[in-house]
């Protein structure tokens, strides 16, 4: 079975948010979140400029106003997110944040106009299905309402995201898209990380500059499946991220999976399955690109 290069770059984004995710839980046990939402910024800015120098892109792209408006929505889904974790059961708030596919492939239907096919939707659905058996979200509790309201906001936030990057995909090359977002979340992210400062250690600095590349590749290829596959393909794929986590959490802290969460597995497994074996439109190319914007385009998925 051969996986379209989407796919394989939604998996990669996946792999890269989810090791970022373990290096966030070690970092946050003695680093406020704010000061390592900023030291993410920092690195993937510097990062993405380095990449964009490399591939000869013009850094500031063409349609600035949409740049800048994916900017905001990523700093904003990321912010929303954290809070969400502040008042909700871990659990609740990731069943909440991975019904994100959901929205954005009926944004991309709805704005877009591309069409949900049966191997999306078979994804979608049993994406849920896994994420609600692994993290079983708690039954009969009263949530907070800040909590509940947060998490709804980073799935809206971010679905609109994945919109926003497959259009701007048109006319932008990904490592430009990519630039913006840490470009805009820095300065809005040193109010926040001043106000609870702790000086680093050592070994906290590591962990700050691996999260940030992490984090830089799972964006990297993130956009770049966004930028060749249909939304809702491509971020249905995403839901693999929760096995990986599940991989992390058994080789680095030790816990072994229950059979709830291989159960979950299995299912999610599925669903990429289905993803990965239709048969999608040639969609290789980012549409409507100009000829040496293109060109460049395609040199900066390989950099």
């Amino acid at each position: 079975m051969k996986l379209s290069r989407g796919l394989w770059y939604m998996a990669a984004s996946a792999l890269g948010f989810s090791a970022m995710s373990v290096l966030v839980k070690v970092a946050s046990e003695r680093l406020p979140t704010g000061e390592i939402v900023l030291a993410r910024a920092v690195v993937t800015l510097v990062i993405s400029y380095v990449m964009v120098v490399r591939a000869e892109l013009h850094p500031w792209g063409t349609n600035k106003a949409g740049l800048v408006f994916r900017g905001l929505l990523g700093f904003g889904g990321l912010t929303f997110y954290y809070i969400s974790l502040a008042h909700l059961p871990l659990a609740d708030a990731t069943v909440i944040q991975n019904t994100t596919p959901l929205l954005t492939a009926l944004l991309a239907w709805w704005i877009l106009r591309e069409s949900i096919g049966w191997s999306t939707a078979v994804a979608i659905a049993c994406g849920i299905g896994g994420v609600l058996l692994i993290v079983r979200p708690s039954g009969g509790l009263e949530l907070d309402a800040i909590g509940i309201a947060a998490a709804l906001g980073a799935v809206v936030t971010s679905a609109i995201a994945y919109v926003t990057v497959r259009q701007l995909a048109r006319s932008e090359a990904p490592l430009v898209i990519v630039f913006y977002f840490p470009l805009i979340a820095t300065p809005l992210a040193i109010p926040w990380a001043a106000a609870t400062w702790v000086w680093p250690e050592p070994i906290d600095w590591i962990l700050l500059v691996a999260i940030g590349m992490c984090t830089q590749i799972g964006q990297v290829f993130l956009t770049m499946g966004l930028a060749i596959e249909k939304a809702g393909r491509a971020t249905s794929i995403g839901y693999i991220q929760v096995v990986f986590a599940m991989m992390w959490q058994w080789a680095v802290f030790a816990d072994a999976p229950t059979a709830w969460t291989l159960g979950g597995a299995a299912l999610i497994f599925a669903g990429t399955l289905a993803v990965a074996r239709s048969a999608p439109k040639r969609t290789d190319r980012v549409a409507a690109q100009p000829g040496d914007q293109r060109d460049k385009a395609d040199r900066a998925e390989h950099v």
